[in-house]
């Protein structure tokens, strides 16, 4: 089971997926240490913030358990938009005192828990942007080496496509021809 993992420190957010069955049973608000999670992050303490399972439902941190429960919500965390609208018509503010029922996953992290949001509480001797820009750079390279790759192939569609330009044209001309060879026997045989 792969987890998503979303490290936010100082307004930015570092993406990684890793394998560890380090974070299962783990609950939201629990600190951990960076390196159960990726070596480089020696040093780091993490706290998890929040986590998503894989049909999108939130887990909430009131709700002990990793199973879905229906709660009744105000507006707030988990209801922030309004109610649809019925009919036509300028949208109505939320209504004093509108709860609605959401579905909502437990606090526990579980094998059905797909993103794992992490805050930095205490950093470590490397710079998360350190960490993370070593692996974007290995995929960069792929990456030109897939640009180049387009370039080339479109460079080839182009020619096929003027290739194929001139073909037409040609036909044009033997239509041409053809016309005006019948009109040459039309006028013999007048």
């Amino acid at each position: 089971m792969a987890f998503k993992l979303n490290i936010s420190e100082k307004g930015k957010t570092f993406k990684l997926e890793t394998d560890t069955e380090f974070l299962v049973g783990k609950k939201i608000g629990e600190k951990i240490e960076g390196k159960e999670i990726k070596p480089e992050l020696e040093g780091y303490e993490l706290e998890i913030t929040g986590t998503s399972d894989k049909a999108g439902f939130p887990g909430k941190k009131d709700i002990e358990g990793e199973a879905l429960k229906r709660i009744l919500l105000t507006k707030g965390w988990g209801m922030k938009k309004r109610p649809r609208k019925e009919g036509k018509g300028k949208p109505r503010r939320i209504q004093k005192g509108l709860r609605l029922r959401k579905t909502v996953r437990g606090n526990t992290i579980s094998k059905n828990t797909i993103q794992i949001n992490l805050k930095v509480i205490k950093a470590g001797n490397k710079k998360l942007e350190e960490i993370f820009q070593k692996a974007g750079t290995e995929g960069a390279d792929k990456g030109e080496e897939a640009k180049v790759g387009e370039k080339v192939e479109k460079a080839e569609e182009k020619e096929e496509k003027e290739g194929s330009q001139e073909q037409p044209e040609q036909k044009q001309e033997e239509k041409e021809e053809k016309a005006a060879e019948k009109e040459e026997k039309k006028e013999e045989n007048k």
